[in-house]
């Protein structure tokens, strides 16, 4: 009966596209779960310490006369900074939280324009700023040596055309010591989470960081001259002159655009477990696809019919494989969690395909077969370049084994299996077709 085969396969598909469907259910499941981390990581960040800016130093000498103070940026400036980072979990859901330790020197030598008289600047209330961007993550007072001076800094700048938060300290100079330049230099120890940005503003400057965090990503408008990630950390360095710089070292009436030499870091988890559930859900097609087709080959192979009720109840365990990989993965790493579901689902269809085909022989096929797609699948999700060329090689390996196996089957003589006639007694009624009897590939 090639119509029936018709019928059934044609059922069959669209069963397998209710169930993939259906995992678009889980999908939002997965995002529902995923929001909810997001917002107990912005609780956490918002109680220890956001994303953190650090402004490198830059000096603000008002004039005389009063007016608009004048910037001046430094000739010089090497900072390194080593960030420590710290796991915190916050019910289900963990966070990356960090302390970083900045070391810098640096060297103001300005030099004024022509329209600009050092007679004019009122040296003695010149303030050296900092910027940086949450005050939480001061644990400690932050001081800064210029001029062979020691100056402890304070909440609040004395202008806002470069940040409109940070701190300040205010280091009378004497004329000699701003003619000839001076030196300076800090030691800071601040907190944060997500992220760590510096802002270069001396005309010549060199930012170096370094981390035992496996994972980093570099953001902002700069990416690191040098840059060395592995297993046991991170290491980076920027390198900024005149020429990357936006603005001139003495600035009167320009505004800043700092955003546009903004660098840093962000301290990320490797990709967590609803990242990977939501790639593992992107191939249930394929799951569902190439299981439901093991099954209906099988079928007429064997000569022994699958229901399409026991084709939803296979449909249902393949989809129960997703929410049982997000809900293990919650507790225990993504990949033990992936092996616990995959293989529950691995055992509960190879018994019902034992139960069903009465053959450990096809039940063991069923096994292997499972396996080394779930396991295709895993494979898939950990790679990041290669995904794509091992995941089309895979299919096409499939595609090659189910013609070899389908070689046989003569798709248009499949009739239901015949049985011996048997002579009727009287009285006898005729026997009824059986629409659900064995299958003959004769």
């Amino acid at each position: 009966m090639p119509d029936k085969i018709l019928i059934k396969a044609l059922i069959t598909g669209g069963l397998i596209a209710v169930l993939t469907l259906a995992t678009n259910l889980i999908s939002n499941l997965v995002q529902e779960r995923q929001e909810r981390q997001k917002e107990a990581t912005q609780d956490a960040s918002r109680q220890w310490a956001t994303g953190q800016t650090f402004t490198s130093p830059y000096l603000v000498i008002p004039y005389k006369t009063g007016g608009t103070p004048v910037i001046i940026l430094p000739q010089d400036l090497t900072l390194n900074s080593n960030i420590q980072t710290q796991e915190r979990s916050r019910s289900l859901f963990k966070m990356v939280l960090y302390r970083s330790q900045l070391q810098l020197n640096g060297t103001f030598k300005p030099v004024l324009p022509n329209d600009l008289s050092l007679a004019s600047l009122d040296l003695t209330e010149a303030k050296l700023c900092i910027g940086l961007s949450d005050f939480k993550g001061i644990e400690e007072k932050l001081s800064i040596t210029a001029a062979s001076h020691t100056y402890d800094l304070a909440p609040g700048l004395p202008n806002s055309k470069i940040d409109n938060t940070g701190l300040s300290a205010t280091i009378p100079l004497t004329t000699d010591e701003f003619s000839k330049g001076f030196d300076f230099s800090m030691k800071a120890n601040i907190k944060g989470s997500g992220q760590l940005h510096f802002v270069p503003l001396a005309a010549n400057s060199q930012f170096s960081m370094s981390s035992a965090w496996p994972s980093p990503s570099f953001d902002g408008n700069t990416l690191p001259i040098t840059r060395t990630v592995n297993d046991s950390g991170f290491t980076a360095s920027w390198s900024f002159n005149q020429a990357n710089l936006p603005f001139p070292t003495v600035i009167t009436k320009e505004e800043i655009n700092k955003l546009e030499n903004e660098f840093g870091v962000t301290v990320v988890q490797p990709a967590d477990q609803y990242a990977q559930t939501s790639r593992t859900i992107k191939y249930a097609l394929l799951v569902i696809g190439l299981t439901m087709a093991l099954f209906f080959v099988t079928e007429i192979m064997q000569k022994r019919p699958v229901h399409p009720v026991q084709y939803v109840l296979i449909g249902l365990a393949l989809v129960i494989f997703y929410t049982l990989l997000l809900s293990i993965s919650e507790y225990v790493a993504f990949n033990i969690a992936y092996f616990l579901a995959a293989l529950a689902t691995v055992l509960l269809i190879t018994l019902y395909a034992k139960g069903h085909f009465n053959s450990w022989k096809t039940a063991g096929i069923f096994s292997i077969a499972l396996t080394m797609l779930y396991g295709f699948i895993f494979i898939i999700i950990r790679l990041e370049e290669t995904a794509l060329l091992v995941g089309s090689i895979g299919l096409f390996v499939i595609l090659a084994i189910a013609m070899y196996a389908s070689r046989k089957i003569n798709w248009y003589h499949i009739t239901p299996e015949k049985t011996p006639l048997t002579p009727l007694q009287p009285n006898t009624p005729a026997p009824s077709f059986n629409p659900d009897a064995p299958y003959s590939t004769e």
